[in-house]
This record gives C-alpha cells, structure tokens and sequence, in this order.
C-alpha cells in the first residue's frame, strides 16, 4: 500500500523509503490498535526485512513504539508533528482572536507549542507595562524549565518524559514530582527558571484525546505579583485554555 498524494503537492519522483515509513505509520494510526511487524508486513505487501528496517528506524526516531507483548504502536514523536501542524492551523489564530477585541492585557500573555524537549512560542500579546523578559515569536526554550513546558509535559506519561529530557539536564524525578503537582490542580509554575525575578503560570491546551497541543500562560514581574492579580490571571490562563481545548474537541474529562 502506498500514500497517495494530491496532484498539486506531488513531487516529480517520490521516495519509495519515505513513502513506505509513512505507510506503516498511517496504517498504525488508522487501525489504533498493536501491530506486529509480521502483520505490518503482510497488511502492507512489503517484504519483512524491509519493515523490519523501516519500524527499527521509527522506534529510534520515537515514531513507533512497542507495546508489552512486543507490538507495535505510535510513537510520541508523531504529536511533535501534529501539535505543530494543529498549532500553525487552529491554535494561534485562536490565541490570537480571543484577544483581538480586549484592551492590552495586564499581563503579558505567551502560547507556546512543544517541539521535541522545548517549546517554541507561536503567540504573544504584550501586556501594557513592561517585563524584564521579552518574548518573540519563534523563541525556544527547554520545556522543563518554562511553565508553558511543564504544562504540557505534565499532560504526558512519565515515560515520555525522561525519554523527552536529555541525560542530565535536570533532575527528571524532582520535575516528574512536580509535573504530577501541576496535573493535579491544572495549571504549572515558572518561579524565576526562565529568568530571575520573572514569574509564569500556565494552562495545557489539549486535543480530544487530552494530548497536549498548546500552553497558555501569563507571564509578570514578580515584584509586582500580589495574590489578587494572581487569581485573576491564573483564571483568565485556565478559562482561556479551556476555551482553545474545547475548540479543538476536548472532552470535559481532558480538561
């Protein structure tokens, strides 16, 4: 079985390589369900050997990964890829229109997407008083360290996790700690990680299936921070968020 591609977005020649990693990956995605490599390979009329290439590549790239009898199934580098094509389709432009008919913000308001063990910032709105940390569009930052990041990771299994966190950049078992912390309650905390004096709390966006797709947060001065600016931003983060993930079909369970 092979992919067929629109007219207009087919290349002069295709690679056949290419096109058969990315028939496994749509045949695992359409079946939902674990697949041994055998069955990979007779589904898709391949020669096993060269499935047995192809998974081995995908599960080094985390596109594939294996359930406990050995199967195979999708991996976490796939929501890389989707988070990043829903973030550049739905989410910004979501961001960005539940703001455009407010007055500036309080604060300084960030949506961020996870890309690999960063994230990278595809929205911001500029509060009307300055913060001692500017934020860009296209910025990245490790996920660890940012609020946005901890949001999102805290939607992930702790096996994603550590296999998300390079060897040695942080101590995984303190930020597993705190990441169960900020799932239950909803939302994570930047005490001056990013920058000293700086304070962030953040919201995950979720899909329907309570992956993360976005983190939402407000982002203050913390000389400035008293507890009724912190309610007040800490709702607007969360009912914010809760907005996105609605829009993108959440469940109210997912969020």
């Amino acid at each position: 079985m092979t992919m067929a591609l629109p007219m207009t977005d087919r290349p002069a020649a295709l690679v056949p390589a290419v096109v058969r990693a990315v028939s496994v990956l749509d045949l695992l995605a359409r079946e939902r369900r674990p697949m041994s490599m055998a069955g990979l390979a007779a589904a898709l009329k391949l020669p096993r050997s060269s499935v047995h290439g192809l998974c081995g590549t995908l599960l080094s790239c985390g596109y594939l990964r294996r359930a406990d009898n050995g199967a195979l199934l999708i991996g976490p580098g796939v929501m890389t890829l989707a988070a990043a094509f829903v973030a550049s389709t739905h989410v910004a432009a979501e961001f960005d229109a539940l703001w455009r008919e407010t007055p500036p913000p309080d604060e300084t308001l960030v949506l961020s997407v996870l890309n690999g063990a960063d994230v990278v910032y595809i929205g911001v709105r500029n509060s009307a008083r300055p913060l001692s940390l500017a934020f860009s569009l296209g910025m990245r930052l490790p996920a660890w360290v940012t609020s946005t990041g901890k949001a999102m990771l805290a939607c992930l299994d702790p096996a994603e996790v550590r296999a998300l966190v390079p060897p040695g950049a942080t101590d995984v078992d303190a930020l597993l700690a705190e990441l169960a912390e900020a799932r239950e309650r909803g939302w994570a905390v930047d005490d001056g990680g990013v920058r000293e004096g700086v304070y962030a709390l953040a919201a995950p966006v979720v899909d329907t299936a309570g992956r993360p797709v976005a983190g939402i947060a407000f982002c203050i001065n913390k000389a400035a921070l008293d507890p009724a600016t912190l309610s007040r931003q800490r709702e607007l983060v969360i009912r914010a968020a809760r907005t996105l993930s609605r829009r993108l079909g959440a469940r109210e369970d997912n969020r």
